[in-house]
């Protein structure tokens, strides 16, 4: 397996000097750089030469200068691609959504268990989001709070029913079972939607649908 790069951002020297102590332990992992706020985090990417860049970006959401979520913003305009996972002590449903829609990969709360940080690590270098219970639940809740009432979205009613099914989970596999369609044509309505909703993937369509209110959550 590949050493994971990161870039570690926390305003407090203890809490990253722990969390490099503590990753250092794992051969996986390499600490590369760390920052002590947003803006710094900026330039370090700005700065970093070919090959140096890192894998993920382990953040802290509260930070003086620039926060995580408006510093996950930015990476994402300039660095596309690029993985974050917010670390923090903060469980508000706003701030989750924030983060989320920015487009971090993840939301870990700081009373996580050291493998479950790095369970969350290791699937965000995988592109795959991790996330607690309590941080689904804040930010289904979070979404359900911001509902966007008028529809202007210009989608079909096969569509919204392709999209109420990837904000359940569905596999286009699954989608076309259900919908008695191929597998060929989901993925050509996933991709209208992606294009109609200017949204880049399943993720944010999962959110998308949430935010219309079109998901009954229970």
């Amino acid at each position: 397996m590949s050493v994971i790069k990161i870039l570690l951002a926390d305003d407090h020297d203890m809490v990253r000097m722990g969390l490099k102590t503590y990753l250092s332990l794992d051969p996986s992992f390499e600490v590369i750089g760390e920052a002590a706020n947003g803006m710094e985090v900026l330039e370090f990417l700005r700065n970093a030469e070919a090959g140096h860049q890192p894998d993920l970006i382990l953040m802290d959401l509260m930070m003086p200068v620039m926060n995580g979520a408006e510093t996950t913003r930015e990476a994402m305009k300039e660095f596309p691609g690029q993985k974050i996972v917010i670390l923090t002590s903060f469980l508000e449903d706003d701030l989750v959504v924030e983060c989320v829609e920015a487009g971090a990969v993840s939301y870990v709360l700081k009373t996580v268990s050291a493998d479950e940080l790095i369970y969350a690590l290791q699937g965000a270098y995988r592109g795959m989001p991790v996330m607690t219970k309590d941080v689904s639940e804040a930010l289904t809740r979070g979404i359900r709070q911001h509902l966007v009432q008028e529809d202007r979205s210009g989608l079909t009613e096969r569509e919204k029913e392709v999209l109420l099914l990837i904000a359940e989970g569905k596999s286009n596999k699954e989608i076309g079972e259900e919908l008695h369609i191929s597998i060929k044509t989901v993925k050509t309505h996933v991709s209208n939607l992606l294009m109609k909703c200017e949204l880049e993937d399943r993720t944010q369509l999962a959110i998308y649908a949430h935010r219309k209110g079109w998901v009954d959550v229970n």
